[in-house]
């Protein structure tokens, strides 16, 4: 969803805002309704000051004096409580409508299909789900309830003005449609500069979350002044668009304060002139109306700014509206719970391609029986994790039939579909969390005994007790704490006490050292027995053990057997891969 740059209000954008705040209607009412009585009351001051200071020029009568500053005084407090039950509950309810708003954007993230993290920046997420949403947090707080205190205000004030002395109203309200224009034609000039500078921020993020995150690559490749170039003009664009958003504020409010000041000016010399002429203007009135046109003018210079505030969190709520309406989902109809799974697979005719036009499988069928160990083999490029993304319903085939225990893929429940397959990838990510829930990732399901149960089978107990606090150990972002051996094999523990029917190893033992590596080998043994397994391999020493391998080249199928029947067979694919291999490793 989009609206034009120019545009200064987007109306369905703000009706789709305020759609959130429904079941919260009774704490939203009493926001409205002390905004509603705040404005008469703010209003009730200067008119009994008025009458106040005319009885007093004209009586001297002190006692009277003395019940007119208690009435202001009762109107004072109960402006105090009206407040506190405005900016309470207006935030109240702002807070409560950014968790709500920012929950729906998270579930709708969670749920995209992988595709569209391969063409989305994920600094650009962070923003949307962290960073506008904040913005849209103003736009209640000290938007829309804001603006509509100050709007009853203002409505109210100049009817009591009207009431009291229409002339002398309309002297003071004289400059207002010239305030009101100029307020118009600022909303409108800083609409495109909020656009530009919430792009600028999304930009930045990006570049930040990126180089932090490739910080080894950037400091190997010696990048850091040519990074540190690049980042000092995105810091500038975002500095440029800043500015150009002061540089509208700092015209418009020093003419809205002329222009004040010339409305106070014309009721002194207006009103001073008819007291001199003895007519029915008095000084009180002159006082009162004194007063309502600050109370008049200072909310409408500070409308343009709470309207900017409304104007951000539209803009925001369009970006975040944007991500929350992008249909990229996987079609979750299937109703069949994969709860006993066999692990009996089949690929009939599979066509996919992430772009479309550019097949990476170009029809390719095979099976995998249940409790087998199937090794996929292949140049870079070749179709090899493409597979794997398919069975686990990461990406949606063109064409073709995926089948899991001759149930099409696309019937099961994709949850239990995936709780029933575990996938151990080359480059394993941890988070920044304890061991414990790294392996089990929360599932209160998995107790601590089968976990170190667990850990005592494939042979990482002893390691992991060695850490500070053991299996409480923090490993930090990515598990920087740990070795790429020491990631692999709680990676391994992860798939293993998760119990799969399907096991998945994408180039598991690439970027290991010999040790980890005969580590990590003893613990594929162990986690592939008797459950059916599928393991891309680099290195073919690893899967020589396998039922069946299949060797792919550019998205076909060119081969398929045991490593033994595929060695007989002279210049076929893997029999060139095995002995290059090996002819490399022996000239090391």
């Amino acid at each position: 969803m989009s609206t034009e740059s120019g545009k200064a209000f987007d109306l369905k954008i703000f009706v789709r805002l305020m759609s959130f705040a429904k079941q919260y209607r009774l704490k939203f009412g009493t926001a409205v309704i002390s905004t509603i009585l705040l404005a008469i009351a703010s209003a009730a001051s200067p008119y009994v000051l008025m009458h106040a200071v005319n009885d007093f020029t004209t009586t001297k009568n002190l006692n009277q004096l003395l019940n007119y500053t208690v009435i202001m005084l009762v109107i004072l407090l109960i402006q105090v409580a009206l407040q506190f039950l405005f900016i309470y509950y207006a935030n109240w309810v702002g807070q409560h409508i950014i968790r709500d708003i920012r929950a729906t954007v998270f579930k709708k993230i969670m749920n995209f299909k992988m595709g569209y993290f391969d063409t989305t920046s994920v600094g650009r997420l962070v923003t949307r789900v962290v960073s506008d949403i904040e913005t849209i947090a103003n736009f209640f707080t000290q938007g829309v309830f804001m603006i509509v205190s100050d709007i009853l205000k203002m409505l109210v004030v100049i009817v009591v003005m009207l009431v009291i002395n229409w002339k002398l109203a309309l002297i003071a309200l004289a400059v207002l449609p010239i305030l009101i224009y100029a307020t118009k034609l600022f909303q409108i000039a800083i609409k495109a500069t909020f656009q530009d500078v919430r792009n600028q921020v999304a930009n930045l993020n990006g570049f930040v979350q990126e180089r932090v995150t490739g910080m080894k690559i950037v400091q190997l490749f010696n990048r850091e002044k040519i990074e540190y170039k690049n980042f000092v003009g995105i810091n500038d664009k975002h500095k440029k668009a800043h500015i150009k958003t002061v540089w509208y504020y700092s015209i418009f409010f020093p003419i809205a304060e002329i222009l004040s000041s010339i409305a106070i000016g014309l009721i002194v010399w207006y009103g001073g002139f008819q007291v001199v002429e003895n007519s029915t203007v008095t000084v009180g009135a002159i006082i009162g109306f004194i007063k309502m046109a600050q109370m008049l003018f200072r909310p409408l210079r500070q409308i343009a700014d709470k309207f900017n505030q409304l104007q951000m969190g539209i803009v925001s709520g369009e970006r975040v509206f944007a991500v929350i309406d992008t249909e990229s989902s996987i079609d979750k109809k299937g109703t069949i719970e994969a709860t006993n799974l066999k692990g009996n697979i089949t690929f009939n005719d599979v066509h996919f391609s992430y772009i479309k036009g550019e097949e990476v499988l170009k029809g390719i069928s095979f099976d995998v029986k249940k409790g087998e160990t199937v090794a996929i083999v292949g140049a870079t490029g070749a179709g090899k994790s493409t597979i794997i993304n398919l069975i686990s319903r990461f990406y949606e085939i063109d064409s073709g039939e995926i089948a899991v225990d001759t149930i099409p893929v696309e019937q099961y429940n994709i949850s239990s579909l995936r709780k029933k397959v575990a996938v151990v990838l080359q480059d394993v990510f941890l988070f920044s969390d304890t061991i414990h829930n790294n392996i089990t990732l929360n599932d209160t399901t998995i107790s601590a005994e089968e976990v170190i149960t667990a850990a005592k089978q494939i042979g990482i107990h002893d390691f992991i007790m060695s850490l500070p606090n053991g299996y409480s150990y923090n490993v930090k972002e990515r598990g920087a704490m740990l070795s790429s051996g020491q990631r692999q094999l709680i990676a391994f523990l992860r798939a293993y006490v998760s119990k799969p029917s399907i096991l998945i190893l994408d180039e598991a033992t690439s970027s290991v050292d010999s040790h980890s590596e005969q580590m990590i080998q003893d613990a594929t043994d162990l986690i592939t027995k008797n459950r059916t397994s599928i393991v891309i391999a680099h290195r073919l020493a690893t899967i020589q053990k396998a039922d069946t391998i299949i060797v792919m080249d550019k998205g076909l199928i060119v081969e398929q057997g045991s490593h033994k029947n595929l060695l007989q067979k002279k210049d076929g694919f893997y029999r060139n891969l095995y002995d290059k291999q090996f002819s490399d490793e022996s000239t090391e």
